[in-house]
């Protein structure tokens, strides 16, 4: 079995399995409940093979996720549209920062005929900030919806959309398409919102979950914990997802992706990632997904049944 060190996750996914053996020091940076397996097996290659063909970007390797091999060995994986540079600069974000190439007017239907390719049961559409467009790309979020949903009727969708910047009719646009689920990512407690999210606000992010509820959707959001917040400070932004109704939590280990980021505060154990997970249930969630290594999109299909 090979494990391979988290921070370099972005880099090892185009290499072999011989050369992602980390070393004893990068093994020891991270407690014994963080081990990833790595594995490249036909469902992978497919997913490789099938994104360099379309040219298409997935935020499972943009963002440096750990659970990369799991989940393009289950045949599932979360496509980055927009391209792949954002126009804000989040402290604990792995995606390149700086000046967007112009829009790529084909890529809404690169990513359907790729769902169509790979017969996927689930589709998480995600997108870096385009800020500087009028309505944050919403309607190429629309266009993909329409344009997947013209090649397959079987597949679920999952948006996962940037705060818009407060933008009620760049929501409508998405919401009218009816995906399955609306995700919005919290992704920090209010008082850490300006150190770590200065282009975002804690507010605008849950007053835009109440907007998509009120229109409809199923909402979904997710908490990245370790940045210096405390657990009870957790346990508020639970309740204020819930007090808006929002319907599935995901909530999940902070880690480190390069030393130029925002450096772990803490590790919680996987007994406080379970105490969330029953905490959350019991305030009303629909579902909650709760671990060190659980991200946005983990195991979203078994979500969106």
């Amino acid at each position: 079995m090979s494990f391979i060190p988290l921070h370099d996750i972005r880099s090892a996914a185009h290499l072999p399995a011989q050369d992602l053996h980390p070393t004893l020091d990068q093994r020891r940076r991270l407690p014994p409940w963080f081990k990833v397996k790595i594995r490249q097996g036909p469902d992978y290659k497919d997913i490789r093979h099938t994104m360099d063909r379309l040219g298409l970007h997935t935020i499972c390797e943009e963002g440096r996720c750990p659970n990369l091999w799991e989940c393009w060995n289950a045949r599932t994986a979360t496509f980055l549209i927009l391209g792949d540079i954002c126009t804000r600069r989040c402290h604990y974000c792995a995606v390149t920062t700086g000046r967007p190439e112009p829009l790529d007017r084909d890529e809404p239907a690169r990513v359907a005929q790729a769902v169509q390719a790979l017969g996927l049961r689930h589709v998480v559409i995600t997108s870096v900030n385009r800020d500087e467009l009028a309505d944050g790309g919403a309607h190429i979020f629309g266009e993909t919806i329409r344009q997947i949903r013209r090649l397959t009727d079987s597949c679920t969708i999952e948006v996962l959309i940037p705060d818009l910047e407060g933008n009620e009719e760049a929501l409508k646009t998405i919401v009218a398409e009816k995906p399955e689920i609306l995700n919005h990512n919290i992704e920090t407690v209010a008082r850490l919102f300006p150190a770590i999210r200065p282009q975002g606000k804690y507010m605008r992010s849950l007053t835009l979950l109440d907007r998509a509820k009120r229109l409809g959707s199923r909402t979904k959001s997710g908490l990245i914990v370790g940045m210096g917040e405390t657990p009870e400070e957790v346990r508020g932004v639970m309740r204020d997802l819930r007090a808006i109704g929002c319907d599935i939590m995901t909530i999940g280990q902070y880690l480190q992706p390069t030393k130029q980021h925002l450096p772990v505060d803490r590790f919680y154990h996987p007994d406080e990632f379970a105490t969330f997970k029953s905490e959350g249930m019991a305030l009303g969630f629909s579902h909650v997904e709760s671990g060190p290594l659980v991200r946005s999109s983990y195991h979203a299909a078994d979500q969106a049944s």
